[in-house]
C-alpha cells in the first residue's frame, strides 16, 4: 500500500512539473532568423507567429521570391529552436524520463 502511495504522490509532483513547465512555454518566445539577419521572425511558446521584422532593403518587388524563402527559413529556424526548448522543459519536468510514444503534451 505504501508503494500505491509514494507512486501517487510522484505522479501528483509530475503533473505539478509539467503544468509549470506549460506556463513557462506559454510565457517563452524564441527568434528565427534568415538571410544574415535580415528577416527574423518571434515564435511563442506554442509555435504562433507573434512578429516579423524585414530589413527594408529587401523589400523590392524584384525580391518577392527570395524574401518568401527567406520568411520560410527564418519561421523553421524558430520552430526548431521552440522545439528544442519543449524538450528541455519536458526533461526538467519529468526528470528525464520522456513520454511514452504517442502520448504528447496538451497544447
Amino acid at each position: 500500500m505504501k508503494n500505491i502511495m509514494g507512486l501517487m504522490k510522484q505522479a501528483e509532483q509530475m503533473q505539478q512539473k509539467m503544468a509549470e513547465m506549460q506556463a513557462r512555454l506559454e510565457q517563452a518566445q524564441v527568434e528565427g532568423v534568415s538571410g544574415a539577419g535580415l528577416v527574423r521572425l518571434i515564435l511563442t511558446g506554442k509555435g504562433a507567429l507573434k512578429n516579423v521584422k524585414i530589413d527594408p532593403k529587401l523589400i523590392d518587388p524584384a525580391e518577392a521570391e527570395m524574401l518568401e524563402d527567406l520568411l520560410l527559413a527564418a519561421h523553421a529556424d524558430a520552430k526548431s529552436k521552440l522545439d528544442a526548448l519543449t524538450e528541455s522543459e519536458m526533461k526538467g519536468a519529468t526528470g528525464g524520463l520522456s513520454l511514452p510514444p504517442g502520448m504528447k503534451l496538451p497544447f
